[in-house]
């Protein structure tokens, strides 16, 4: 395997090249990849896809993965890779790449099993890695079929696939994930640019990914107004997406049926909900009479979590200065140790653009990798 620092440079080229590509187009087996993921799941579109791409490349830059690896640095020099079976989730494109970026970087062979939504950009990843540095093409393995022998394990999926995960690879070193949300925490003293953000959080991937935010908690007397109208910005696209559409149509027949409160805004419902998952094209909403009540609630359900979106505002009453609002910081504190890296609170707008040192499920999936 690589020096760690040919490592690094490898995958500060791959940073490169996307974002060369985003910028003056695909090479066309790149291109007719995108194309088949788009035809294959309905829920992948040309957008999402270059979102996906763009936040990748953000981050694979020298400067931001030398950061990242400088307390694993002494322990990536080893002679004898292990094979990792990596099993990757498909609900929201190339989902699977930080643990491909991880696997590879720690020096060990990735043995990618492949998500039938999801199964074409990651081998175009893999292709683009292996020309960079055809060295790398022994420690690279996709396969859609059972998995060939390995030495540990990453797998993706439900709360339902995660009892057969534990089943099937308990006896072995592994990472399982199961499902998970995001919240976020308004004040009522957001900006339109805050809330415009916060669209994003929820909105991208038709909010299908564990980052996107499916529930919000808002003060007692919140008026709507200001949110409806930003949130609106997304109707023309979301409303043009056949599938989303259809969620949207049930749901609310459902709603009407049932005679459930809720607002409708003609291509999303809102819904004063205690759950912190909602079905596609609906946002579950809270009110909150105390921040303490909001904080109690986050650690009951700090397993749900993924992460915590909330913006700048000061809130009187708080006494810590933060990139975070000071309302947060009292949470900040009592989940301190549960949640390794950053993640856990994000700003407005940043929810699908994680850093590389913020772990899914707040476990260090490099760690893990350098240390079993």
């Amino acid at each position: 395997m690589l020096h760690p620092e040919k490592r690094i440079l490898l995958f500060a080229e791959l940073g490169n090249r996307l974002l060369n590509y985003l910028k003056c187009g695909f090479p066309v087996e790149f291109e007719n990849a995108i194309n088949q993921s788009c035809q294959c799941n309905r829920w992948f579109t040309n957008e999402n896809i270059a979102f996906s791409l763009n936040a990748i490349a953000q981050n694979l830059s020298n400067k931001k993965i030398e950061q990242w690896l400088n307390p694993y640095m002494e322990r990536l020099l080893h002679d004898h890779p292990k094979k990792v079976a990596v099993v990757m989730a498909g609900n929201i494109p190339l989902v699977g790449f930080h643990d491909f970026l991880c696997v590879l970087v720690s020096g060990n062979t990735f043995i990618g099993k492949l998500s039938s939504q999801d199964k074409f950009l990651m081998p175009a990843i893999a292709k683009e890695v292996i020309s960079v540095n055809p060295s790398l093409k022994e420690f690279i393995l996709f396969t859609e079929e059972r998995l060939p022998a390995f030495d540990a394990v990453i797998a993706t999926g439900s709360n339902n696939s995660s009892r057969y995960f534990e089943y099937y690879f308990g006896k072995y070193p592994h990472i399982i994930r199961k499902n998970r949300n995001s919240i976020a925490i308004l004040n009522g003293k957001e900006s339109k640019e805050e809330l415009d953000l916060l669209a994003d959080d929820i909105f991208l991937y038709f909010g299908l990914g564990c980052r996107n935010v499916t529930k919000i908690f808002v003060p007692e007397g919140y008026d709507f107004t200001m949110l409806k109208k930003v949130l609106r910005k997304y109707k023309d696209v979301l409303s043009m997406h056949s599938k989303y559409m259809n969620n949207y149509d049930y749901n609310k027949s459902i709603f009407l049926i049932n005679q459930i409160p809720h607002i409708d805004m003609e291509f999303c419902l809102l819904k004063e909900d205690a759950s912190i998952a909602s079905p596609i094209s609906v946002l579950n909403y809270e009110y909150y009479r105390n921040i303490s009540d909001v904080i109690n609630y986050i650690s009951v359900n700090r397993g749900k979590i993924q992460c915590l979106v909330a913006g700048k505002t000061y809130t009187p009453g708080c006494v810590t200065q933060s990139d975070m609002p000071a309302c947060v910081m009292p949470a900040r504190k009592i989940l301190s140790g549960w949640q390794s890296g950053r993640d856990f609170f994000v700003p407005f707008g940043k929810s699908q653009q994680p850093e590389l040192w913020d772990y899914a499920d707040g476990v260090d999936t490099m760690e893990f990798l350098i240390s079993y």
